[in-house]
């Protein structure tokens, strides 16, 4: 059985007590205000946060403060007065940039092949974006969405810009109410993730270790899956590129989901394990049927309206499942 370190064993025990325990109401405004003493430092430790916002969740009226701590936006160290120092760095900057990028966009424009190319693209995934509620009320500014979208593109070369990103910063700005948090709360969700969303950077890795935990955890079902030639789940790359997003019915239930991701708890790279058990859900009917390629993909594509806390809970299961196992390097580096 494979050694696992103080922390990981905990992880291990935390996610088996999730699996068992009775859902909690979330993380609520006067709950998360006790989390701190007068000045505005955390009372509670980091992790004690982490393991409650994994088992419960966080109201919506706690999220926006509560991602600042979770993506690296404020230090969980910080008080209230440098976290207000923190808020006017974070705007100050984002004006520079935006600044920086209006002197340079007729440069771009001039030298930079693929800019005109991506601004376009942007614009038109943003047109493509309904943005109503159901009683007809606009949700988003589009404008300030596209101009989130390019500043984000010319200052991240790391990550650029990638069909999906539209609909992610979407969720950002109907989080928060000023566009620099909006810029950087994306740029610091996209660091914590490790990029595991960028397809030329963690997407192809978050396949392949899907694969690899399919062979380890249910061999029956990945020979299945290598005989109908859809060992290596590739098609399932919009699982990762959008967090899963258009697996559940409500923009709450995808923050539900993301920040679980951003806690890192009870692993690093838990989106892996949350495509995992959503293969699991369709296993049945995989093998019943004996489906190929395309119909296992169709048979995940209607993977829609999921029950957020029934998922994490299985990718909880999945988890603590894997770590009583003589794991192999790939996977234990990549999890534990």
């Amino acid at each position: 059985m494979t050694t696992l370190s103080p922390e990981n064993s905990l992880s291990a025990r935390q996610s088996a007590s999730f699996i068992l325990v009775k859902r909690k109401p979330p993380i609520d405004k006067t709950e998360w205000d006790g989390f701190f003493d007068e000045n505005g430092h955390l009372a509670k430790s980091r992790d004690f946060i982490c393991v409650n916002i994994l088992e419960r969740g966080l109201h919506p009226f706690v999220r926006t403060e509560a991602w600042k701590f979770l993506t690296g936006y404020y230090s969980w160290q910080s008080s209230q007065d440098e976290r207000l120092m923190v808020d006017s760095t974070r705007r100050k900057n984002y004006e520079a940039l935006c600044q920086m990028y209006e002197k340079i966009q007729p440069l771009l424009e001039n030298l930079h092949r693929n800019f005109i190319e991506t601004r376009n693209n942007i614009a038109y995934d943003i047109q493509k974006l309904y943005d109503k509620d159901p009683l007809g009320n606009v949700l988003i500014d589009k404008k300030r969405l596209e101009k989130i979208l390019l500043l984000s593109y010319v200052c991240n070369t790391q990550a650029e810009y990638q069909q999906g990103f539209h609909e992610m910063v979407m969720l950002f700005q109907l989080m928060v109410e000023h566009d620099h948090e909006t810029f950087w709360l994306f740029q610091f969700f996209l660091q914590k993730t490790e990029y595991s969303c960028v397809i030329n950077i963690g997407v192809g890795k978050n396949l392949n270790m899907l694969n690899n935990l399919i062979n380890f955890l249910d061999p029956v079902f990945a020979e299945h899956l290598k005989g109908k030639g859809a060992g290596t789940v590739q098609p399932l790359f919009p699982w990762f590129c959008l967090y899963f997003q258009r697996a559940f019915k409500s923009f709450d239930d995808v923050w539900r989901l993301w920040e679980v991701l951003l806690t890192r708890k009870p692993c690093r790279n838990f989106q892996v394990l949350v495509a995992y058990s959503m293969l699991q859900m369709v296993r049945k009917q995989v093998l019943q049927e004996s489906m190929t390629g395309d119909d296992i993909l169709l048979a995940c594509n209607n993977l829609i309206d999921l029950d957020v806390a029934k998922l994490v809970s299985a990718a909880c299961t999945a988890y603590a499942e894997l770590v009583q196992k003589d794991v192999p390097q790939p996977l234990k580096d990549f999890f534990l």
